[in-house]
């Protein structure tokens, strides 16, 4: 349905549609000793801390105009951390008219909406291969919204707040609204993709691919890192330390770690 600010529709009560954005990040690093793995993982550990994290979902609340009600955080042993917020209508003061644009959202300036019975939730996932060699971060972040405006305007936002080298993004809407005369609504705004939301400087620095299914209301992007330099992959040197030969060798196990999280698949390694 394709509807200006002017032509919104009178609802039977609340909006009860529930906007539910997952977001998926994963870093991966080359640790050629365990002595470079567990400094790798120290360094994620401090890096995405509960502290941090709830700084990470608090900016997303102000963005998407929530208030806090309740968080519960945690750091686990030997790695990872959660936080949950639970989220409630916060002031609302002027419904903004680019709500129903199929915009990116902002980096974040404030952006008011209408919401209840909402969660923010974030889990980091550090792991690595047993052979070592390589080390991957994965954060997942989950957005779910009841009201008006999409959680996809705090997307943005986390794109920025992470070091990235695959991001998988779901999006989806469940359950329906009435208008006045009983009529059910099952989507309240236009939406083709996710990528409509992500602004062209982030869009420029990945391939995607789109897997959509309309008529059930779910959108889900894949974004891998188009430039790749050894140097973002070590960590505590650099390639120049390495013959041409380690080079090859190091790049050729990264780009298969991530076209194997990238698509999903395990790829053959011979």
């Amino acid at each position: 349905m394709d509807m200006t600010p002017e032509q919104r529709i009178t609802l039977h009560g609340f909006n009860n549609l529930t906007k539910s954005l997952s977001f998926n990040m994963y870093d991966v690093c080359y640790t050629k000793t365990k002595e470079e793995r567990e400094a790798y993982l120290e360094y994620i550990d401090e890096q995405y801390n509960a502290d941090r994290l709830t700084k990470i979902l608090s900016h997303v609340a102000e963005i998407i105009g929530a208030h806090v009600l309740n968080i519960a955080k945690q750091d686990y042993i030997p790695q990872g951390a959660s936080v949950t917020m639970l989220v409630s209508e916060g002031p609302v003061v002027e419904v903004p008219e680019e709500s129903y644009d199929e915009s990116p959202g902002p980096l974040p300036d404030n952006v008011v909406l209408q919401l209840d019975k909402s969660h923010i939730t974030v889990h980091t996932y550090p792991e690595f291969h047993p052979d070592e060699g390589i080390s991957t971060f994965r954060a997942d972040i989950d957005v779910s919204t009841c009201g008006e405006i999409s959680p996809l305007k705090a997307l943005n936002y986390l794109i920025h707040s992470f070091d990235t080298d695959i991001m998988t993004i779901d999006y989806r809407i469940r359950g329906f609204t009435r208008d006045i005369h009983g009529h059910k609504l099952f989507i309240d705004h236009e939406i083709s993709s996710i990528q409509n939301y992500i602004s062209d400087e982030a869009k420029d620095l990945f391939d995607m691919i789109d897997v959509n299914v309309y008529k059930e209301n779910i959108f889900h992007t894949k974004c891998k890192l188009k430039q790749f330099d050894l140097d973002n992959y070590l960590f505590g040197y650099t390639k120049d330390t390495l013959s041409q030969a380690e080079q090859q060798e190091i790049t050729e196990r990264i780009k298969l770690e991530i076209d194997e999280i990238y698509y999903g698949k395990n790829m053959d390694r011979s």
